[in-house]
């Protein structure tokens, strides 16, 4: 999974470096499947319940699941991609939110913020804990500043397939849920909203949108459970 984590992380750098005005999500998905496939991994993701793509793409009120398309990126959007690699049969899996170009105050603390909230739930990921212990210092910090927790999509357990048990919701309550033991693999992801946690699903039956049209942030790691507490995978 190490290896598989590896592959993931330099994609996701390899994508970021990609991403500006003009370019197209499909754009983005050839990339990421050339350099998965370049490095001799498999992109989780395509053909998984019939996802049609490597990465998912979602711009904006999209909170996860966007299909990469001939949709333009354009200055002042938030991109979020979610991507996935398999290695001699273990996933890793990750995501991330970047702003196009410079952005209001409020669009960066959204991305700024969701990323401390999945640093905060990874903090919290220890031995002897509970995942209610990630879930729950995830959604304090993002409540106490004002922010929808996203509660239909949570994060996941993760190996030999990419979503295993148990669920890592990102709300709940400490010293609840199933126990953390050393060793376990799980991928913690916070999505938060400006606006109210309710999502709705597009015609496409799988981008999964704000009910408010307000934007969105994810970001995700892969992190394996350890007796020094959580290490970063992705």
């Amino acid at each position: 999974m190490r290896r598989a984590g590896e592959v993931v992380r330099f994609v996701k750098g390899v994508i970021r470096d990609t991403i500006e005005p003009g370019v197209t999500t499909r754009d983005l998905d050839r990339v990421a499947e050339r350099e998965i496939r370049k490095l001799g991994a498999v992109p989780s993701f395509k053909g998984l319940y019939g996802f049609p793509a490597t990465i998912c793409a979602s711009l904006n009120e999209e909170i996860v699941h966007g299909i990469p398309s001939k949709r333009i990126v354009r200055r002042g959007d938030l991109v979020s991609i979610d991507v996935g690699a398999k290695v001699d049969g273990f996933h890793a899996d990750s995501a991330f939110t970047v702003a196009v170009g410079v952005v209001s105050r409020r669009k960066q603390a959204l991305i700024d913020d969701t990323a401390e909230s999945l640093r905060r739930g990874i903090a919290s990921a220890k031995a002897g804990g509970r995942v209610g212990d990630v879930s729950a210092a995830v959604q304090e910090y993002a409540e106490a500043r004002g922010y929808g927790v996203v509660r239909q999509y949570v994060g996941h357990g993760i190996g030999r397939a990419l979503h295993e048990d148990p669920p890592v919701p990102n709300h709940g309550e400490p010293g609840e849920g199933p126990l953390l033991r050393e060793g376990m693999t799980i991928a913690i992801e916070p999505m938060l909203n400006l606006g109210a946690c309710e999502t709705k699903v597009l015609g496409d039956d799988w981008t999964v949108v704000t009910a408010d049209g307000k934007l969105s942030a994810h970001f995700e790691d892969t992190i394996a459970i350890t007796h020094n507490g959580a290490e970063v995978l992705t």
